[in-house]
């Protein structure tokens, strides 16, 4: 992987208009599970549990990064033992509703922002956690991220990563079939008619788990009827039976109908799809910044993989209202400390650390874009990171996901929308009035 200094403060000063509608992901796999954090009986020692989504595997970066933190913690603090619970990032967010609806929450986990933190807030199992913002970490965030943490004034999560959607392209199966960066969606179409006649598969696309295939019609909002619309419908203040909208909507369609995806992709998990791509068996991959350690320091990936990915930018509709430079993405995933956690100020104590060193740490360690100021001019980064977080600089908008900033039960009918639009089995005007009428609902 081609490598250069980077003499530049990681500090996004988002000037820019970050609008929260959506949601962060990981990706991981399962540990084993341990009990609930306590203390015991002689009041010195203290146990925290520690639920999280970053297995060793495909979040082996990541995975390695969190052991080292604890490792460190716990030699600091020989009184502490932190338990790892580790799940597939829809087993967590599981079991994460399973333990919420019986008050028994790990002492520390992980969540999404904006309308995934809203019921826990409203069921009061987050505890604010603005205390750490005034103490060590007070200025330690990039601009626009805790924001999307909080709650009627109070923040009740802390972010650790910031996210952007690229599509992800092998450039090897691009030069072998003499293809060329899309600058204009007509050109991507042309892309996928080429790879498609010549039975490659053109995007790796898993959804089964739904959310992915909401990236895929978030962007065609975006770029066809514009960044405000799609915000707007997202909030409420607009709505989904827009004309533009609806169009994205036939759009998603039209490239089912081109056999733009993966075969099976919708009985796929987004595992089962990566897979498809990290194997060289499909050419691009629509996902957030959060894969970056896997094609770029993950090693159990081969490097002539890793040097082969590319990104490049959704492209522009022509006659669309969007702008090339407005992404999908936003905060990712943060921590939260549960409110009825019998250890909750060392639990406190130990997310502050965590977030201190995550940042730290996981540029170079995993290269995850951190939710934290970073100075990077001492450090050795890969290219594609460098561009990628460039691109972040430069973006005239960004929208959060949008199953993240909706409120449950709307977000859940937009999910499920998708995958049935996916599949045809829902015409694109159903698809827009399902959603208006979730959303008017309010829950």
């Amino acid at each position: 992987m081609f490598k250069r200094k980077w003499t530049t403060t990681m500090a996004l000063a988002l000037t820019l208009g970050l609008v929260l509608a959506g949601c962060g992901k990981n990706d991981a796999g399962q540990n084993a599970a341990e009990p609930s954090g306590s203390k015991d009986a002689g009041g010195d020692k203290v146990t925290i549990q520690f639920m999280h989504l970053w297995p060793e595997g495909v979040s082996a970066g990541q995975n390695k990064i969190v052991n080292q933190i604890i490792e460190a913690y716990q030699n600091e603090h020989p009184n502490v033992t932190i338990k790892q619970e580790v799940l597939d990032n829809e087993q967590y967010k599981n079991k994460l509703k399973v333990l919420g609806s019986s008050n028994n929450l790990p002492d520390v986990g992980v969540t999404w922002a904006a309308g995934f933190l809203q019921p826990y807030v409203d069921g009061k199992l987050f505890t604010p956690l603005d205390d750490l913002l005034t103490g060590e970490l007070n200025g330690k965030f990039v601009a626009g991220t805790t924001e999307a943490y909080a709650i009627n004034g109070k923040t009740y999560a802390l972010p650790l990563e910031f996210n952007i959607a690229p599509v992800y392209y092998n450039k090897t199966i691009f030069e072998q079939n003499g293809l060329q960066v899309p600058q204009t969606y007509e050109q991507f179409k042309q892309i996928v008619k080429t790879l498609s006649d010549k039975g490659i598969a053109p995007i790796a696309l898993g959804n089964k788990d739904r959310w992915t295939g909401s990236l895929w019609y978030m962007y065609l909002a975006d770029r066809i009827a514009g960044q405000k619309v799609l915000a707007d419908a997202i909030s409420g203040s607009g709505s989904f039976e827009d004309e533009g909208l609806v169009k994205a909507a036939k759009e998603v369609q039209a490239l089912v109908d081109s056999n733009a995806f993966v075969k099976g992709f919708n009985g796929l998990s987004n595992e089962e799809a990566k897979s498809e791509f990290l194997n060289g068996k499909a050419a691009m991959y629509l996902m957030g910044t959060w894969e970056l350690p896997n094609f770029t320091t993950n090693e159990e990936i081969p490097k002539s993989f890793r040097d082969s990915v590319g990104f490049f930018k959704f492209p522009t509709v022509e006659g669309g209202k969007g702008d090339i430079n407005s992404w999908v993405g936003g905060p990712g995933v943060g921590l939260f400390v549960s409110e009825n956690s019998k250890v909750k100020e060392e639990a406190k104590k130990f997310v502050e650390y965590f977030v201190t060193k995550w940042g730290e740490q996981s540029v170079t360690g995993a290269g995850v874009i951190p939710a934290t100021k970073v100075d990077t001019s001492t450090m050795d980064l890969p290219q594609l990171y460098i561009d990628l977080f460039n691109e972040m600089n430069k973006a005239s908008s960004i929208t959060l996901f949008a199953d993240v900033q909706m409120k449950p039960n709307a977000a859940e009918t937009h999910l499920n929308m998708i995958q049935a639009l996916f599949g045809k089995a829902v015409t694109p005007e159903k698809f827009a009035q399902e959603h208006t009428a979730a959303i008017s609902k309010g829950n």
